[in-house]
C-alpha cells in the first residue's frame, strides 16, 4: 500500500515512544505521530522518579513492584546519563505507619526485585547531620532507601532519537484526526500544526494517546460508549534550595498519602505530588491554590523551617490518564497499565491506559505481543538508549575525559551536557574548537550549536520544547532568553 505502515503509533509521551523505538528495532515500518510536542503532557509533568512504588505494597499491587524494581535498574544501565540513583529518607513518625511496617516494607522493596546496583535500606538516626538541622526535634528514627532520579522528558525524546535512527517516521505536531476501519488496514487522516493534511495506511494501531486515549478510541470505534479513563491530577511546587544536601525525603501524610522533597537542578527542591480527580481539558491545566497549600501543609509537618506557596519559584502539573478500577480513592487507582485489544471488526486497535514511567519498557514489550504480524524478538533490555553508552558508575570519568577534550568549555556546562546527551555531546560540540565556534550565545552555558542539534536530532521547534522539557534551563536563564530562541527557531525554520 502507498504511504503504507506496519505500525501507526498515536501519542508521544513514554508509552508511545517505547512502542515505537520497540518495534522499529524488530524491522516493522514505524509512524508515530504527536499532536504537541514529545511529552508535552503527562510524560514531562511526573515526579522524575524510576522508582519500583513503595507505597504500592500497601494495596497489594506486587507484581507490579517486582517489575518495576527489576525495570528500574534495567533503565539504570542503558542510560545512566539520564537516570542516575538517589537516597531517600523516609522518617518514622508516630501515629502513622508504624516502624515494623516500614520495615517490612522496605525489607520486600530491598529483595522482591532482584537489587543488583543499588545500595540496600539502613535505619538511620534524624537527629544527626545532615537531617538535625532539617527536619523537627519529634523525629527520630528513619530508614534510607534507594530509588533513582530520571529525566522524563528526555527518557521520551530519546527513545523517539532511537526510533527514528532504526527507521521509524517520526511527526510531532501532527495529530490523528480521523481512523477508518477495515479488514485488514487503517486509513488515518493527519493534520499537521501549519493546517497541512496527509493520508496514511497501516496494518496495526497502537493508541497510546493518554488523556486523549478514549476520544481516539471514539474516533476508530463509533456508536461505542468510551469512558475507560480516571483523570488524577498530580502537581508539583519547585522551591529555592530547603536543604543543602543530596539526600531525597519521602514524607507520610495523615491522609496515608506521601510527598516527595528532592534536590532539583542544583539550587532547587522539587516537592509534590497531590492526587486529585480532574475533570475539564487535559490542555489547559494548573496547580490550584489548594494543591499548593496541601503540598506546603505536607512538607511543613516535617521541615524545621515551614514554606508558603508564594515561595515557589516555579510549579507544574499534569494528569494521569489511569484505567477506571472504581476505587473510592484517587490515591489508590491501580498505576498498572491495562491494554484494550480489538480485532473484531477487522484491523487490530491497542488502546493503553494508565502505566509508569519505570515500567514503559516492559509494557511495550507486551503491547507488541498482540501484533503477529510484526513479530521480531524482544531486545531493548540491554540495548543502550542514545548517548548511554558508558558504564552505570562512569559518569565521573566519562565527564573528566570531555572536560579534557574540551578544556574551553565550562566545566559545569559540561556536567549538564553529558546529563542530558551522554556520549553524544561530541555530536553536538561537532568540528568546534572554541565557544566562539559554538554559534550565538543564549545565556548561561546554552549556544547556539544545541538549539541545532536540538531541531535536528530531538525534534524541538520552540524555546518551550528547549528550555522545559529537553532541559530546565528556564530556571536558570535570564528572561528574555526565550523569546530569543523563539525568534532564532523563526529564522531557521
Amino acid at each position: 500500500m502507498e504511504n503504507g505502515y506496519d505500525l501507526l503509533v498515536i501519542g508521544g509521551g513514554i508509552n508511545g515512544a517505547g512502542i515505537a523505538r520497540d518495534a522499529a528495532g524488530r524491522g516493522a515500518k514505524v509512524l508515530l505521530v504527536e499532536k504537541d510536542d514529545l511529552a508535552a503532557h503527562t510524560s514531562s509533568a511526573s515526579t522524575k522518579l524510576v522508582h519500583g512504588g513503595l507505597r504500592y505494597l500497601e494495596h497489594y499491587e506486587f507484581r507490579l513492584v517486582r517489575e518495576s524494581l527489576i525495570e528500574r535498574e534495567r533503565l539504570l544501565a542503558i542510560a545512566p546519563h539520564i537516570i542516575w540513583p538517589l537516597r531517600f529518607v523516609l522518617p518514622h513518625d508516630k501515629g502513622l505507619r508504624p516502624s515494623w511496617m516500614l520495615r517490612l516494607g522496605l525489607f520486600l522493596y530491598d529483595h522482591i526485585g532482584g537489587r543488583k546496583l543499588l545500595p540496600p535500606t539502613r535505619t538511620i538516626d534524624l537527629r544527626q547531620p545532615p537531617h538535625g538541622d532539617v527536619l523537627e526535634d519529634r523525629l527520630v528514627k528513619g530508614f534510607e532507601y534507594s530509588d533513582c532520579w530520571v529525566e522524563d522528558s528526555r527518557l521520551v525524546v530519546l527513545n523517539c532519537v532511537d526510533a527514528k535512527e532504526r527507521g521509524a517516521d517520526i511527526r510531532t505536531r501532527t495529530e490523528c484526526t480521523a481512523l477508518e476501519r477495515h479488514a485488514d488496514h487503517w486509513v488515518a487522516a493527519l493534520r499537521g500544526s501549519d493546517g497541512a493534511s496527509d493520508t496514511v495506511t497501516a496494518l496495526n494501531v497502537v493508541n497510546a494517546a493518554g488523556p486523549w486515549v478514549d476520544t481516539v478510541l471514539g474516533r476508530a470505534i463509533s456508536g461505542e460508549q468510551h469512558q475507560n479513563l480516571r483523570l488524577v491530577k498530580g502537581s508539583h511546587l519547585i522551591f529555592p534550595k530547603l536543604f543543602d544536601h543530596p539526600t531525597c525525603y519521602i514524607f507520610q501524610n495523615r491522609d496515608n498519602r506521601i510527598v516527595f522533597a528532592i534536590p532539583y537542578e542544583h539550587d532547587f527542591t522539587l516537592v509534590g505530588t497531590t492526587d486529585v480527580g480532574f475533570e475539564g481539558d487535559p490542555n489547559d491545566i494548573a496547580i490550584s491554590d489548594e494543591e499548593a497549600r496541601y503540598i506546603c501543609d505536607a512538607i511543613n509537618e516535617y521541615l524545621r523551617v515551614d514554606v508558603t506557596p508564594e515561595e515557589a519559584v516555579s510549579s507544574y502539573a499534569g494528569v494521569r490518564p489511569l484505567y477506571d478500577d472504581k476505587s473510592a480513592s484517587n490515591s489508590t487507582v491501580t498505576r498498572d497499565y491495562v491494554f484494550e485489544f480489538d480485532d473484531k471488526g477487522g484491523a487490530p486497535i491497542l488502546s493503553i491506559f494508565g502505566g509508569k514511567i519505570t515500567t514503559y519498557r516492559k509494557l511495550a514489550e507486551h503491547a507488541l505481543q498482540k501484533f503477529p504480524s510484526i513479530g521480531g524478538k524482544a531486545w531493548t533490555a540491554d540495548e543502550a538508549l542514545p548517548g548511554g553508552n558508558f558504564p552505570v558508575d562512569g559518569f565521573e570519568d566519562l565527564l573528566a575525559g570531555y572536560l579534557a577534550r574540551y578544556p574551553w568549555f565550562p566545566a559545569s556546562g559540561m556536567r549538564r551536557l553529558l546529563r542530558a546527551y551522554g556520549t553524544r555531546v561530541a555530536d553536538l560540540f561537532g568540528e568546534a574548537q572554541a565557544l566562539a565556534d559554538l554559534g550565538e550565545h543564549f545565556g548561561g552555558d546554552l549556544y547556539e550549536a544545541e538549539l541545532r542539534y536540538l531541531r535536528e536530532v530531538e525534534f524541538a521547534r520552540s524555546a518551550r520544547d528547549v528550555l522545559w522539557r529537553r532541559s530546565k534551563l528556564e530556571l536558570h536563564l535570564p528572561a528574555d532568553a526565550a523569546g530569543k530562541i523563539d525568534a532564532w527557531f523563526a529564522r531557521e525554520g
